[in-house]
């Protein structure tokens, strides 16, 4: 559906919609939620909030309202548990600067749950996952691994390290990174979530009309991924993004785990950058002085296939 004040809609596969409603202010929409992916119900609440909120941040805006969208199986878990992810998602929306303004609830066997958030951005500062240029470098700000290393905890293979380390960066809001991102002139950015680092690239590098080259060595990992990656962790969705651009990628000249890596599904990943090199170096010290969990410059974007990925060293 096409209108003048749409200004993201389906025409891309951005992360939310944007709609102008004003000279000076467009409002950011978006929606997501998911099934626990921790124990803690109060941290799964943080981390699904969170990841809801980052479609927000990945858009460049400020979120200010957030509803919740809420499965929960009445009967088989008790409401305090329900209590427990609402107050873990106060936290998170609290924490962002929003407000909780209402929600839905139903019945259904499979707990789930997340945020329909609105946000606030400038018409003329909306970030995009189009517009890489050859030559731009690309800046990520939280470490992957998080669909990996919750399998290992549900296997019983991850280490209490490795479990706090991963919540605490599924917990971590992209409000700093997108506040740096504002702050530089990035070309295009996303936030890596479901379909991965490599999926999400992919959609990047393919509506920009680039290619990029990614140095493996560069990546930055959680606690355990890469043991748990060797050891043969996979998930499900991993398989899936592994499918969607096999095509597209090429691990030759990496190393074999790699490949889990980059198509491992984030939840509440950080967001995904391509800035001018003339920037890049002013942009990862502003990020690690806002303290992101990273500040990494994992490849460049190239002249070459559009959405080709190629992995090396």
């Amino acid at each position: 559906m096409s209108h003048p004040d749409l200004l993201v809609g389906f025409d891309t596969v951005d992360d939310a919609a944007v709609y102008q409603i004003a000279p000076d202010q467009a409002i950011i929409q978006t929606l997501d939620f998911i099934t626990p992916i921790l124990d803690d119900p109060r941290q799964f609440g943080r981390v699904a909030a969170a990841n809801s909120l980052s479609d927000v941040y990945a858009m460049g805006g400020r979120p200010i309202t957030a509803m919740s969208i809420t499965c929960f199986p009445i009967g088989d878990l008790d409401l305090d548990v329900l209590a427990e992810i609402l107050c873990g998602a106060c936290d998170a929306i609290t924490a962002a600067g929003a407000v909780l303004a209402g929600g839905h609830t139903v019945d259904d066997p499979q707990l789930k749950f997340g945020l329909s958030v609105t946000g606030l951005v400038h018409p003329d500062r909306i970030l995009m996952n189009s517009g890489a240029q050859i030559g731009d470098r690309l800046v990520l700000t939280k470490p992957l691994g998080t669909g990996i290393v919750t399998t290992g905890i549900k296997r019983a293979k991850a280490s209490a390290a490795e479990t706090e380390a991963v919540a605490r960066s599924m917990m971590a809001l992209n409000d700093s990174a997108a506040e740096a991102a504002q702050a530089s002139e990035v070309h295009a950015c996303t936030d890596v979530t479901g379909f991965g680092l490599a999926g999400h690239l992919h959609q990047m590098m393919r509506e920009s009309g680039v290619m990029a080259r990614l140095d493996s060595g560069a990546l930055p990992l959680l606690p355990g991924a890469r043991e748990l990656a060797r050891q043969g962790i996979t998930t499900g969705g991993q398989r899936r993004n592994q499918a969607y651009v096999a095509d597209y990628v090429d691990f030759s000249r990496a190393p074999e785990d790699i490949a889990s890596i980059a198509f491992d599904p984030q939840t509440s990943g950080g967001l995904l950058m391509a800035v001018p090199p003339s920037r890049v170096d002013a942009l990862v010290a502003d990020l690690k002085r806002r303290g992101t969990l990273a500040a990494a410059v994992i490849g460049e974007c190239a002249d070459g296939e559009s959405g080709r990925l190629e992995f090396r060293g």
